[in-house]
């Protein structure tokens, strides 16, 4: 492939890759002709009164996600209680209001099963009309919304919980970025804000909570994985960079209150005697080859499977080397299994997720761009009302199969456009000398990433340096087309892992 001084492809190229990731994987990238009949049809967002649905339009709700995210799926809010304890509401966008089971937006919604995210173009569940409209929780509007309603003791444990229909008001948008940096004195209260009566108290309380009940889901043996998901970064239609996402105490909040709000909606369906939707990561079958991984380390994990000593020795590892934890964590998920979807009938053992260290588990707080969480919100409301599910065992049985299917071909597609956007954002830079990390090492080949930019690459060398040695290597080649970066040794390594 031919090389110049400057960038050779644009954002058009990204969407055409994007397409052809998409066909290759049997995922639709644009909307039938029903679909869209039906979405001209819909004359606005949905607006329901009643007995049984409450009005929570006044409350200080507030949106944390990311700065360009329109999809907006959650609000919280939170208000205090007697003896230092704390109401926290989470609502969720009731999507079902508008998108009904075997329209044909849903079965459009129920093809890919999920938003694929790639840097040049969003595919999106939903028609955007909906998705980023009428039935997302944006700013300044009011929506319908599921409400999972809980009570925090002082130190943070769960009391109770419901769950009911609401009417509720956006009085916030704000990102995750600008909160944490407040939350951690390094930035002012962002402007959304500081519009809203109260809302700084709002976001230290639930700050406060989220970070109580992170440390007690830690002590059961919840893992804390760094990941490398690089995203590009445009300038017009030219792409001009890469930055990885930090986590951070902003995304810790919203992360922890999810995880709240999904077992608590888990364990309403199974009170109410309904099957539902769970998210599961078995315990891990290659456990031996992780105590395997720890012994590299000079540390020792039991014979089988055991969460709260994989969770040690994984922040024993983080904390002796920050640098190489991302590459670390990466081996660890990849031996652990990707999750998968699974009915539980009523009275059924739940199985669990072995990574969050929660026995209860749906996915239910995302019905803009998930599909089972639009299912979960479905049975949900059909528990709430007190109506026989909407989906019959068997038929949840094939969706998990369905879902777990295509949500696995969705994360490939977005994995190989990862690696388009890293090509391209180097291929000017062939012939330059990097600093790098190798990240593994197999029959297959060397893979290394780059320190800055954050960048995976394969290494052309006739012989592998131990996974974890940084050394200097020279990029020689890279193909957009095929999201390939290939790199040579440009000097002899200098520390091991």
């Amino acid at each position: 492939m031919k090389h110049t001084s400057h960038p050779t492809h644009y954002r058009a190229d990204l969407v055409r890759i994007a397409v052809t990731a998409m066909q290759e994987r049997q995922l639709l990238t644009e909307f039938s002709a029903a679909a869209l009949r039906e979405l001209a049809a819909i004359p606005g967002a949905a607006s329901e009164a009643g007995a049984t649905i409450r009005d929570l339009r006044s409350l200080p709700w507030c949106s944390i996600d990311n700065d360009d995210s329109l999809d907006l799926d959650q609000l919280t809010t939170c208000e205090a209680l007697d003896q230092g304890r704390l109401r926290l509401r989470v609502a969720i966008a009731d999507v079902d209001a508008l998108v009904k089971k075997g329209s044909a937006i849903d079965e459009q919604a129920r093809a890919n099963t999920a938003t694929v995210y790639t840097s040049a173009r969003i595919f999106p569940m939903l028609p955007e009309r909906l998705s980023t409209d009428l039935t997302s929780l944006n700013a300044g509007v009011d929506r319908m919304a599921v409400v999972t309603d809980m009570v925090f003791s002082s130190d943070g444990l769960l009391q109770q919980f419901t769950l009911y229909r609401a009417q509720v008001h956006n009085q916030a948008k704000l990102a995750y970025d600008a909160v944490a940096a407040w939350l951690t004195g390094d930035g002012p209260l962002p402007a959304a804000a500081q519009q809203v009566e109260g809302m700084d108290w709002q976001l230290r309380q639930q700050d406060a909570l989220a970070q109580q009940m992170r440390v007690q889901r830690h002590a059961k043996g919840s893992l804390e994985f760094e990941t490398f998901a690089p995203r590009a970064l445009f300038d017009g239609e030219q792409v001009v960079g890469i930055e990885q996402q930090v986590q951070n105490r902003a995304r810790q909040l919203i992360e922890e209150f999810m995880i709240a709000a999904n077992g608590c909606n888990a364990r309403f369906l199974a009170a109410a005697g309904h099957g539902s939707l769970r998210r599961v990561v078995r315990s891990p079958e290659r456990w031996l080859r992780m105590v395997e991984v720890a012994r590299q380390y000079g540390e020792a994990l039991p014979p089988e499977p055991d969460a709260r000593a994989l969770e040690a020795f994984l922040a024993r590892r983080h904390a002796a080397d920050p640098l190489r934890f991302a590459d670390l964590s990466l081996v660890i998920v990849k031996l652990m299994g990707s999750g998968e979807y699974v009915v539980e009938a009523p009275g059924q053992a739940a199985i669990g997720h072995f990574g969050l260290a929660v026995r209860d588990y749906t996915h239910s707080t995302a019905p803009n761009r998930r599909y089972p969480d639009l299912i979960t919100a479905r049975l949900l409301k059909a528990a709430i009302a007190g109506q026989p599910p909407p989906y019959a065992l068997k038929e949840l049985g094939a969706l998990a199969q369905h879902c777990t299917r295509q949500e696995d071909a969705a994360r490939k597609v977005e994995r190989r456009m990862r690696k388009s956007d890293a090509a391209l954002v180097l291929e000017p830079r062939v012939g330059e000398v990097f600093e790098a990390i190798v990240t593994g090492n197999s029959p297959d080949g060397v893979w290394v990433r780059l320190l800055a930019p954050p960048v995976e690459g394969k290494l052309v060398s006739p012989t592998g340096p131990a996974v974890g040695t940084q050394l200097r290597v020279r990029l020689v080649s890279t193909n957009v087309e095929r999201g390939f970066i290939d790199f040579v040794l440009a000097a002899p390594a200098h520390g091991t892992a």
